[in-house]
């Protein structure tokens, strides 16, 4: 069978001869009916050779976007077995078969129904088979071939990427690059011209140019100028076969911007400026704002100003503002109409990144003049010191002047001046003023110890206009005469132990004087004249403004004389020298082995009628943490769930309901009365008990005042009656309500007084306090650090 297209052109024409023939191995030669060889074997003497296909095997090729009315024409198929007579039936299969390639089953002709576009498919693989027409059955072999469509130039070249957009620094030498631009062609680039493309600029002459194969735009004219032009639109077009007549073609768009380069001076739109300010302007104040122009852009357009001449230097000064790039003249001084009335100054504006390649066009700064005149206002008048200092002893009369303040009018005409004080700064008025001198005297009598210094403020007022008020500043400072005498520098407390040797210092003292020499104080220390030849103290004085007491003698007893009265005089070093007799109080006490006072007075077991601020402080601690400890079992107790009982039980329980209870409770308030604890000298009375704290009997009978006596003496006193209460009431219970006398406070290395521990079971009660509470009270008494305070309890 044989392949055969036909075609329309003489090319074409020649291509379908040759397809309707097949070469011939064998004879190396074209046959009408030569097709691919065919192995067959024979039997005849088993040998082989090689026999002639029947098919034909090559392409066909089909012209794209034909327009016909008629079905195009693509091949023929054709086997040697088909005689003429129809027996033999040919079939199309494969790729778009039927629906875009039929054939005729008699004659094997091949058309396409529909058009054809390569740029959508290049190619399609068909089938073609013979058929016997009455059995259905093969005569060849099924084989492929292939309809290639043939190219036509259809597409223009189209740009993908574009409109463009692109930059080039302005002043940019000739055929300096721009940007690159591409088209594509959608047709067959192996086949013809058709995809071959060249580019053309159609606008944007003569400022570029487009390179015609690569499509690089480039500038066609040196030095081109952002501030005369700094865009540019080209048209750029896009052909293809190579250009010639009959090419499609497509055009983008190319937008060009000039970027700015420094190639511009700054400018002042004019040479000289005049501006006023008034005298009274403030010191940092604008005084003016003037702009140079400069025709670049952003970082090229930046300047600095200075003042590069005039008579205005040093009080003026100017800025750039870096926002708006104008210079701001600011005031560096106060002015002053009578002194100079104007001022000329010379500005220079200067880029701040100059490009040396553009150094050639000229200097890249520009300089103007600016001229300032200053206006005269009335001003209120002036001090010629803006403090004045005065200097006045306390000892000076009423009426002393002590220094005189002077103020000026600043203005031409020089107006008359009036004084005044400013009473809120001197509302004790100790001060007076000459309306007119200014002179400055005392109105009172000064004292150095109340108020050393003084400061006043002084008006000055224009005697022409009230308005004009000008202030100034006086500091008085009152120096110091000697009219204070030295006294005890505190309030001594002196114990005396009974066992005190002669010759023992039992206490050092010092003195402070109100006054303040120039060379500091210097105090001398003596007896009183009646208490020189006494035969039981004496004074040495430390010549370091100090004195020792001394005792002369030992064997001192409480009980015989309980406190000694001995008068000291203290003299200072002033001119003329004030002195002063002061009374030092020395109380005989029973001392412990350390030598610590543990009692002092006549009475031994009587408690002070007063107590010292430690004292205090302790015992209000002890009842804080009393009360606290209370808090937290009436809310452990009230958390627990009370079981349900009856009556009689209810009366058995509140018999022991006590027992598991470290304290009084809440509602134990007579077992300990707090306001004894804060007031320790009242007479406490008996008290009906209620509930379950005991009876306490009246043990306070007399008053005795102890306010020197130490904190751990009056605490080991109380404890002590406390528990010798307790030892002789036979009806006590063995009820931890003592416990509240204990002072435990956060952290006491007594640790717990309670004596639950220590209450024997053998017994229903237990009375013996002292054997039970006393290892816990030495515990206290160790606290306070006296072995012989612990001997209380042993």
């Amino acid at each position: 069978m044989t392949l055969c297209g036909l075609w329309t052109s003489s090319v074409a024409g020649l291509v379908a001869l040759l397809l309707c023939y097949s070469w011939d191995t064998e004879s190396m030669a074209l046959s009408p009916n030569s097709g691919p060889l065919r192995q067959e074997t024979e039997a005849a003497g088993g040998a082989q050779r090689r026999l002639k296909r029947s098919w034909v095997w090559n392409q066909f090729f089909v012209l794209e976007e034909y327009t016909g009315n008629d079905p195009l024409y693509v091949g023929k198929v054709h086997s040697d077995v088909d005689q003429g007579d129809g027996n033999v039936k040919y079939v199309l299969s494969g790729e778009s078969a039927s629906s875009i390639f039929i054939i005729d089953e008699t004659t094997g002709d091949i058309h396409a129904t529909k058009r054809l576009d390569r740029e959508e498919q290049a190619y399609y693989t068909l089938r073609a088979q013979a058929l016997d027409r009455e059995t259905n059955r093969p005569v060849e072999p099924e084989s492929e071939f292939v309809v290639k469509v043939q190219d036509i130039n259809d597409n223009e070249p189209k740009f993908l990427d574009g409109p463009y957009t692109a930059s080039v620094p302005e002043m940019s030498p000739l055929g300096t690059s721009v940007v690159q631009v591409v088209a594509t062609d959608a047709d067959d680039p192996t086949y013809g011209n058709s995809a071959r493309v060249v580019y053309s600029i159609l606008q944007g002459q003569p400022y570029f140019s487009v390179e015609p194969k690569t499509g690089v735009i480039r500038t066609a004219l040196p030095n081109m100028d952002r501030e005369t032009r700094d865009k540019y639109i080209l048209v750029i077009q896009a052909k293809d076969m190579v250009g010639q007549m009959g090419g499609l073609s497509g055009t983008t768009l190319v937008t060009v911007t000039l970027t700015d380069v420094n190639d511009n001076p700054p400018r002042f739109p004019r040479k000289s400026y005049q501006h006023t300010v008034p005298e009274s302007l403030v010191v940092e104040s604008v005084v003016a704002k003037i702009k140079a122009v400069d025709a670049d852009l952003g970082p090229n357009a930046e300047m600095d100003f200075r003042i590069v001449d005039g008579d205005g230097q040093g009080t003026f000064r100017i800025s750039t503002d870096q926002g708006t790039q104008e210079g701001v003249i600011t005031l560096e001084k106060p002015l002053n109409f009578e002194e100079r009335s104007s001022y000329s100054l010379r500005i220079e504006a200067t880029n701040r990144n100059i490009d040396p390649q553009f150094l050639t066009l000229g200097p890249f700064s520009d300089t103007t003049t600016v001229k300032v005149a200053v206006e005269d206002v009335d001003e209120p008048p002036v001090f010629a010191l803006p403090l004045t200092e005065m200097a006045v002893s306390e000892a000076a009369a009423v009426g002393t002047v002590i220094g005189i303040v002077s103020a000026r009018d600043p203005d031409a005409a020089r107006s008359a001046i009036r004084y005044s004080i400013d009473r809120n700064t001197d509302l004790e008025r100790y001060f007076n003023i000459d309306a007119v001198s200014g002179a400055v005297s005392t109105a009172k009598l000064l004292d150095r110890e109340v108020n050393s210094i003084h400061n006043i403020t002084i008006f000055a007022m224009e005697s022409q206009d009230p308005s004009q008020v000008g202030r100034g500043a006086a500091m008085v400072t009152v120096t110091d005469v000697n009219d204070n005498a030295p006294v005890f520098a505190i309030d001594y407390e002196t114990f005396l132990c009974e066992n005190a040797l002669p010759g023992q210092v039992i206490q050092t003292i010092s003195a402070v004087d109100k006054d303040e020499p120039p060379s500091g104080h210097r105090f001398s220390f003596h007896l009183a004249a009646k208490a020189v030849d006494n035969l039981n103290f004496t004074l040495r004085d430390n010549r370091d403004n100090t004195a020792s007491i001394l005792t002369k003698r030992g064997g001192f007893r409480r009980r015989e004389l309980s406190l000694y009265r001995l008068p000291i005089v203290i003299v200072d070093s002033g001119s003329p020298s004030l002195s002063s007799s002061n009374t030092l109080s020395i109380r005989v006490c029973r001392c412990d082995r350390d030598g610590a006072a543990r009692i002092c007075g006549a009475e031994a077991y009587a408690l002070p009628a007063g107590l010292s601020t430690g004292a205090l402080v302790a015992i209000l601690a002890c009842v804080l943490t009393l009360l606290v400890l209370v808090l937290l079992i009436v809310t452990m107790q009230r958390r627990r769930k009370e079981p349900l009982i009856l009556d009689e039980d209810r009366d058995v329980q509140e018999n022991i309901v006590c027992y598991d209870d470290e304290g009084g409770g809440e509602e134990d308030t007579e077992a300990f009365d707090m306001v004894a604890l804060r007031n320790l000298n009242i007479v406490q009375d008996s008290k009906a008990r209620r509930d379950v704290t005991p009876e306490l009997p009246a043990l306070f009978t007399s008053r005795l005042m102890y306010k020197t006596l130490p904190d751990n003496v009056i605490f080991q006193e109380f404890i002590w009656e406390r528990l010798k209460e307790a030892e002789v009431d036979p009806s006590a219970p063995p009820y931890d309500s003592l416990q509240t006398y204990a002072f435990e406070g956060s952290g006491s290395l007594a640790e717990s007084l309670s004596s639950l521990d220590s209450l024997s079971m053998d017994s229903d009660q237990n009375y013996d306090y002292l054997s039970d509470w006393g290892p816990q009270f030495r515990k206290l008494a160790d606290l306070y650090g006296s072995s012989e305070s612990r001997n209380l309890f042993s």
